[in-house]
């Protein structure tokens, strides 16, 4: 355990002095970076890393067995070959995840990328922005009476009396709507503020004292880098924000750095020797634990260990048209289609024309349709056993239609819920994504990555990325001979697509940006969409940040 005598807070103001002097430095056409924390993680414990043996055990402990392509057909007597996996029971996982930290420390990204995490693993998460909240209850002001509340600097010193108690007020409504969430059925509620000082943060603990069954934990997050907080600065400014809406970038760049100086003037780092914390220092360069307890705690102390924000991309492409595919069979290892090498054989060309001189690390399945895929392509490569496709089970290497004529039963039933429906000796969607959390684990922790996988798998990696739903995820369009680009933002995730094999009109119903790579190599559409249902579409690219409350 941490020594609660020692502070790793660093003097405020010589850190705010440095950034400033940073921004001056910027030209006014420079790129914002959204970057909010240090790039530098050659400390972290290598048994994180994906040859390190928590991870590798992690991934052993979750991989499912493979069948063979030719696995025998059950006779057609049997009736009921799968069933539904029930969603895991988190009823009585309730957290009150409270942040700390000064403005432009990314409390907000740490919020933000924690409740992606654990909606992905099924558990109901919801970020409680007190920001958003006060931006909200203002407009709403301003359209009923006619009043424009002056949020500059001044509104957030201590100084001001009312300012601060109307901002203590805003702070306790939103704790009462978490808490209140919390008990209709929720399990990690995020109080998104900054909590500065030992008196709001005991108010907090006390107000959830109150509550049965109901832990409280700080998360607190640390900058010391004068590059990454100026940074932080001018993205703020410059990304649509209410507070500075029609004023120059300047302006609004004073004005906030004066803000920041106000809550300096009382900021009290974690020190309190009883209470749960985690302290993110630089987004992972450094973190402190104190008192974390619990499986529901430790996960989240685990996942936040391997976070970075260095700018990167993650690529991923299906495998190239296998024979299966073109049989119109699922599972199995089969080989490459001769359309499938050629798009093997173009593969290096496009990614080195995304990616330049940077360097890659090339993820493929243990699947001999993935590894041929990427047998050309220049970079190291790293085989997951975790990134197999979905395993059909007995139906593995079986036909659509050979399926529904000898089971209809079981087909009606996984069209009806395809992210539950378990293959009987084989995985559901829900399974997948179990085994796919060292997967993510070890994508938070790396830098430009191509995953070349399955439909099934990168589905599941879509979704994680993107926050789409459960229903939604079985039936992501994901095309053979085509290349997504992903580059994550501090609140979500641009996309870029390279369409080797979609019609026109098809790209365009994406409703997504993307440049057109367009290659003479054809494939089968191996895509079924959800019966009788709207056809899915994939989300419009959008890493902009929320200013208002949904519920004010």
């Amino acid at each position: 355990m941490e020594d609660h005598n020692r502070t790793h807070f660093p003097p405020p103001e010589k850190d705010l002095t440095k950034a400033i002097g940073v921004i001056e430095d910027m030209t006014e056409d420079a790129p914002v970076p959204d970057i909010t924390g240090r790039t530098d993680r050659e400390n972290l414990p290598v048994i994180f890393g994906a040859g390190g043996p928590l991870l590798k055990q992690f991934d052993q402990s979750a991989a499912s067995s493979r069948k063979g392509s030719q696995a025998p057909t059950p006779p057609r007597s049997v009736v009921g070959i799968g069933n539904k996996v029930a969603k895991p029971d988190y009823s009585e996982a309730k957290i009150v995840l409270a942040m700390v930290g000064l403005p432009a420390r990314g409390k907000s990204y740490l919020s933000n990328k924690l409740m992606r995490y654990l909606k992905w693993l099924e558990y109901d998460v919801q970020v409680f922005n007190v920001g958003q909240l006060r931006r909200s209850r203002a407009r709403q002001k301003a359209l009923q009476s006619g009043i424009r509340e002056d949020h500059t600097s001044e509104y957030f010193s201590h100084n001001n009396v009312e300012a601060t108690r109307a901002r203590e007020k805003l702070s306790e409504d939103s704790l009462e709507m978490l808490i209140n969430w919390l008990k209709k059925g929720g399990n990690v509620g995020i109080h998104d503020a900054t909590n500065s000082t030992r008196r709001r943060r005991a108010s907090i603990e006390e107000r959830v004292k109150q509550e049965k069954g109901i832990q409280v934990i700080f998360l607190e997050s640390v900058c010391n880098d004068p590059t990454v907080i100026a940074a932080n600065i001018a993205l703020k400014v410059s990304s649509g924000d209410p507070d500075y809406k029609d004023l120059p970038k300047e302006v609004a760049e004073r004005d906030f750095i004066r803000r920041i100086k106000e809550y300096e003037a009382v900021y009290e780092t974690i020190t309190e020797p009883h209470l749960s914390y985690l302290r993110i220092t630089d987004v992972g360069n450094e973190v402190t634990l104190s008192r974390i307890n619990g499986y529901l705690q430790s996960r989240v102390a685990f996942y936040l260990m391997n976070l970075h924000v260095k700018p990167r991309n993650i690529f991923m492409s299906r495998h190239g048209e296998s024979q299966f595919n073109v049989e119109g069979k699922i599972g199995g290892d089969a080989p490459l289609s001769p359309r499938g090498m050629e798009y093997a054989r173009a593969l290096p060309d496009l990614i080195r024309k995304h990616v330049g001189d940077a360097p890659l690390t090339v993820w493929t399945s243990t699947l001999q349709r993935t590894i041929q895929t990427a047998q050309d392509l220049p970079y190291p490569k790293l085989t997951w056993k975790s990134l197999d496709e979905l395993d059909a089970g007995v139906c593995d290497g079986m036909t659509y239609e050979e399926i529904e004529l000898a089971y209809p039963e079981d087909f009606a039933n996984r069209d009806e819920d395809k992210f539950n429906y378990r293959y009987r000796g084989g995985e559901s969607y829900r399974d997948v994504v179990v085994r796919l959390e060292p997967v993510i684990m070890e994508l938070e922790r790396q830098e430009n990555i191509l995953i070349v996988g399955h439909q099934a798998i990168l589905r599941c990696l879509y979704a994680y990325f993107h926050d789409l739903s459960q229903d939604d995820l079985p039936y992501i369009k994901i095309p053979l001979h085509t290349v997504i680009k992903l580059t994550p933002k501090a609140y979500g995730c641009d996309e870029e697509r390279s369409v080797h094999n979609l019609p026109m009109a098809a790209r365009w119903r994406l409703l997504i940006k993307y440049d057109r790579y367009t290659l003479p190599i054809g494939a089968v559409d191996t895509h079924r969409p959800k019966p009788k249902a709207p056809q899915v579409s994939l989300p419009h690219a959008n890493s902009a940040r929320e200013y208002y409350a949904k519920d004010a």
